[in-house]
């Protein structure tokens, strides 16, 4: 079963394929915005322009394209994170290389449609090591070579292998001429800074209403509309089709800040335990996946507050949005998320008393 098509993002696909065309296309760039909205297949549509004869657009048909949807083609290496091999950084590189094959083979499988790894997940220093040994061959089969990287925030520092991650820092500095490296970040704050300074950010929005709907209709997401009602899967997936896949996620997000809530206003001697309770920093993502769904509940405490004419309680809803904000710029410069919950909790009972 081959990628679905992509849907959506036309004007940035405009102009990115403006940049193909007339050659001024960053040669490491950084896809960011929203969970969920497609920012890997936006990645992989990119490759296929870069790596399809076609001069005009991908033309879908020639054996470039059909080894890129099969998730096949040899020049074209899509990473992303991953359970840590049992050789860790000792792994080979063929062997990691078929580790990488199979994981976009299963992700094929699906239809291309996938949840978002798990907090045990991500991309070693194996990884870094592959794209770095990747970038010194001469494409097989095209005229130049693509890696995308899926959800870069999660690449593992190693401070005690230098020399790789130097050689990662030079290959996005000074890829070679036949190489384009596409990183994709919905956590971009999370990023190495010298990552980040070395790549040209792309900014992706979530989906259209119009373009949610087209999407649903695809073959390939029958399983998620099943049984239910096109329009309400447009209003809770907000423009991001990933979010459909992690329902079950989002519904234990959202009691995990119900929880948090209750214990601010009435149980606060419990502050302790619930913020022990969020983990380590292994599970950043359901970290903030919580603090995205605390946002939501504060939100309509402050809306249903002002309709009642209580400006102090409004107020207080406002403050205490912006203090969940705060804390999901700490998430992003990896602090322990039970600390920052500790901290956000004190805050909250102060505000929401």
């Amino acid at each position: 079963m081959p990628l679905p098509p992509l849907i959506g993002h036309d004007a940035l696909r405009a102009r990115l394929d403006e940049q193909v065309r007339r050659g001024s296309l960053a040669s490491s760039l950084l896809f960011t915005g929203p969970a969920g909205i497609g920012k890997q297949r936006l990645a992989l549509w990119l490759a296929q322009r870069l790596l399809c004869p076609d001069a005009a657009s991908p033309c879908g048909a020639c054996q470039h394209c059909q080894y890129i949807a099969a998730g096949a083609h040899p020049d074209l290496l899509w990473i992303f994170p991953t359970p840590r091999m049992k050789d860790g950084t000792d792994a080979a590189l063929d062997d990691v290389q078929q580790e990488y094959a199979e994981a976009v083979a299963e992700r094929i499988a699906g239809n291309g449609l996938y949840p978002r790894p798990d907090g045990s997940a991500g991309i070693f220093l194996y990884g870094a090591r592959l794209l770095v040994q990747r970038a010194t061959l001469t494409p097989s089969l095209a005229k130049r070579k693509v890696f995308v990287v899926g959800e870069a925030d999660r690449m593992v520092p190693q401070a005690a292998s230098p020399e790789a991650a130097n050689a990662f820092l030079k290959l996005l500095e000074e890829p070679p001429a036949d190489t384009t490296v596409i990183l994709t970040s919905s956590e971009p704050g999370a990023l190495l800074p010298t990552i980040r300074s070395r790549v040209i950010e792309v900014r992706t929005r979530p989906l259209s209403d119009a373009a949610m709907q087209e999407f649903l209709a695809l073959p390939a997401a029958e399983a998620l509309v099943k049984g239910k009602a096109v329009d309400d899967l447009v209003r809770l997936a907000h423009g991001a089709p990933g979010a459909l896949l992690e329902a079950d996620a989002k519904a234990a997000a959202l009691a995990r800040a119900r929880t948090l809530l209750d214990t601010v206003s009435r149980r606060r001697d419990n502050l302790y335990r619930v913020a022990y309770a969020q983990g380590s920093t292994k599970a950043r993502g359901a970290f903030t996946d919580m603090l995205d769904a605390l946002t939501e509940l504060l939100h309509e405490q402050a809306r249903a507050a002002a309709a009642a004419g209580d400006e102090v309680s409004a107020g207080a809803g406002a403050r205490a949005v912006m203090m969940v904000e705060e804390t999901k710029r700490d998430a992003e410069r990896n602090l322990v998320p039970q600390l920052a919950t500790f901290r956000l909790m004190t805050q909250l009972a102060e505000t929401l008393r």
